[in-house]
């Protein structure tokens, strides 16, 4: 008796249901380590993630190369996978890129920006100004949305993926420093200037600004981080 051949569009419609699986996966993997529920360092437990998930062990695999890929893990024969751990001078070299990645951003907005995209920056930087001293877990959200949201507005995918792989990594060195309660008020006042050079369509200012700001968290991280001893990579 001759076994039924699977059709070229169910063989695709496979490969696209199992791409999505493994990549819901990924993404919910990702979420638990950017959200701290798995610590920098900690070893990811594949029979448990599995059982977690409802998978097999062959789609968290693919789950987990592209974490590896991504960088938030490190997979190493007979000890397992494990979520990165940052260095301080990693962390600093990410800043040094992300920064040029920031002031790319604010020259090209402040080309092409839309009456809509400055309300929207406008309104972040006024909830900034709003918050209290010790509400620094929501400024540090809304710091991050509004660098995201210059990055987003380019309309460049290019740009926009690689800052947010880069902002992702310098999540799992957990150090931040820069939102001091004292601090937020510098930091909401600096976010409304950028947006001025920005609406003054000003691009080599608002990239001057951009990296300006970026180099500012960066010394910050290196000074702090020295006091409290940097981690190391394992």
């Amino acid at each position: 008796m001759n076994t039924p051949l699977t059709s070229a569009p169910e063989q695709a419609l496979a490969l696209v249901q199992s791409t999505s699986l493994n990549r819901l996966v990924a993404e919910s993997i990702e979420d638990m380590i950017l959200g701290g529920e798995l610590a920098p360092g900690s070893k990811l437990n594949e029979m448990a993630l599995a059982q977690r998930f409802g998978i097999s062990r062959g789609p968290l695999r693919e789950a987990l190369r592209m974490l590896e890929e991504s960088g938030l893990i490190r997979q190493e024969k007979n000890r397992g996978a494990h979520v990165r751990k940052i260095a301080l001078s990693e962390a600093a070299d990410i800043y040094d890129v992300r920064a040029g990645l920031d002031a790319a951003a604010g020259r090209l907005l402040a080309e092409r920006i839309t009456p809509d995209q400055l309300r929207t920056l406008r309104e972040m930087t006024a909830a900034m100004r709003d918050i209290q001293a010790g509400e620094v877990e929501r400024f540090h959200e809304l710091n991050l949305s509004f660098h995201d949201c210059i990055v987003g507005m380019t309309g460049n995918p290019v740009l926009t993926e690689q800052y947010r792989r880069l902002t992702k990594l310098l999540a799992l060195f957990r150090r931040r420093n820069l939102l001091a309660p004292m601090a937020i008020p510098h930091f909401a006042e600096e976010h409304s200037a950028i947006v001025d050079l920005l609406e003054a369509n000003d691009g080599p200012g608002a990239a001057e600004a951009l990296f300006a700001h970026a180099q500012g968290g960066r010394q910050r991280m290196l000074r702090d981080g020295e006091l409290a001893g940097a981690p190391s990579e394992n």
